[in-house]
């Protein structure tokens, strides 16, 4: 039963990246500037994200680090 709901959720993860894909090509060919726009910000806000992540993780560590030279 394990193998069917994997097997199962594999499709359906490809059917959504494929319906994706699709969409996204669909929007270029037809609005090739405001797809463009649109994809260039949504990657910088991906960005912006993935920095501010690495820099709360980095600050919360080494308050963690001092906590537990504390004790």
């Amino acid at each position: 039963m394990t193998h069917s709901s994997r097997t199962r959720a594999n499709i359906v993860f490809l059917a959504v990246l494929a319906l994706s894909a699709l969409s996204m090509v669909w929007l270029f060919w037809h609005h090739p500037i405001k797809t463009s726009i649109a994809t260039i910000a949504v990657l910088a806000a991906l960005g912006v994200s993935a920095r501010l992540a690495r820099s709360i993780e980095t600050d919360s560590s080494s308050e963690l680090d001092r906590r537990e030279q504390g004790i």
